[in-house]
C-alpha cells in the first residue's frame, strides 16, 4: 500500500470523521496526553493575550487541549479534511477559537508572518509530504522566540517500539479501521508511523529546521516509545 497524500488522505479523513471521535475515545489516554503535550507548550497566564495555532486540529481534540492548557488565547485550528473541520467547528467553544479549512501548506499565503506565539502540531507531521518545508513555514509563523510544541507517533528506535506499534495496530487499531469502513485509512496510520522518523531523528529534523532548545518528552502508558512530545523555540530572526 502506498502512503495516503494530499488530497487522497483528506478524502480518507473525510470518510472516516464520523466515526473518530468514537475511536478516539477508546484510546486509552488519547486526550490526557494531548493535554499533557498542550501544556508543556509552557505558555503563561493561562494564554491570556496570546495566539495559538493549531495545526492538523481533526475534530478539536487538540483544540480542547489548547484551551485546557491555555484557557485565556485566541486559537486558530487548521485542517486540511473539510469533513474533520465540519466535525470540530459544530461543538461548543469560547469566544477566541477560530477555524481555517486548508492544507498546512497553503498557510503561508493566508496567514501573516510571525503573527503567532505559539503553534501546536498533533498527529501531523508524519502526514506531510515535505515536513521540511512546513517546518520552515511554521517557524516563519511564529513571532521571534514563539513556542512549538509537535506531539506525534514517533517510535524511539527500539525493535520493542516497534514490535508493540504492530501488535497494537494488528489487534485494535485497523479492526476498528474495518469495522467502521475506514480500513484504508488506519493502514495508512500503521504504515505512516514505521516510515517516518524515529524520535531522534524527528528532533535533529526541528533542529536542522532553526528550532532551538528542543526536547523530546516521554508520554507515558502503552505509548511509551512510541508518541511523544518535542518542544521547541522559533529563536530570533536573522
Amino acid at each position: 500500500m502506498t502512503l495516503l497524500r494530499d488530497d487522497d488522505l483528506s478524502a480518507a479523513f473525510d470518510h472516516g470523521s464520523a466515526a473518530y471521535d468514537r475511536l478516539v475515545a477508546a484510546s486509552p489516554g488519547y486526550h490526557g496526553h494531548l493535554r499533557r503535550s498542550a501544556r508543556r507548550l509552557g505558555l503563561p497566564d493561562g494564554g491570556r493575550g496570546l495566539r495559538v495555532l493549531d495545526l492538523g486540529c481533526g475534530t478539536g481534540a487538540s483544540t480542547a487541549a489548547l484551551l485546557a492548557a491555555a484557557p485565556y488565547a485566541r486559537i486558530t485550528g487548521v485542517d486540511a479534511s473539510a469533513g474533520m473541520l465540519a466535525r470540530a467547528a459544530a461543538k461548543s467553544w469560547p469566544e477566541g477559537v477560530d477555524f481555517v479549512h486548508a492544507p498546512v501548506e497553503e498557510l503561508a499565503g493566508r496567514l501573516r508572518p510571525a503573527s503567532f506565539d505559539a503553534v501546536f502540531a498533533g498527529y501531523l507531521f508524519r502526514n506531510l509530504a515535505d515536513p521540511d518545508k512546513v517546518l520552515d513555514l511554521v517557524r516563519g509563523l511564529l513571532a521571534p522566540d514563539g513556542r512549538l510544541a509537535v506531539h506525534e507517533y514517533t517510535l524511539g528506535g527500539s525493535a520493542v517500539h516497534r514490535a508493540v506499534w504492530n501488535t497494537v495496530c494488528a489487534t485494535v487499531i485497523q479492526p476498528a479501521g474495518r469495522l467502521t469502513g475506514d480500513a484504508g485509512l488506519y493502514r495508512h496510520l500503521r504504515r505512516s508511523v514505521l516510515e517516518f522518523d524515529t524520535a531522534p531523528a524527528f528532533a535533529r529534523r526541528l533542529r536542522r529546521a532553526g528550532f532551538t532548545d528542543v526536547r523530546v518528552l516521554p508520554l507515558p502508558g502503552w505509548q511509551t516509545g512510541i508518541t511523544h512530545t518535542f518542544v521547541g523555540s522559533a529563536g530570533e530572526r536573522a
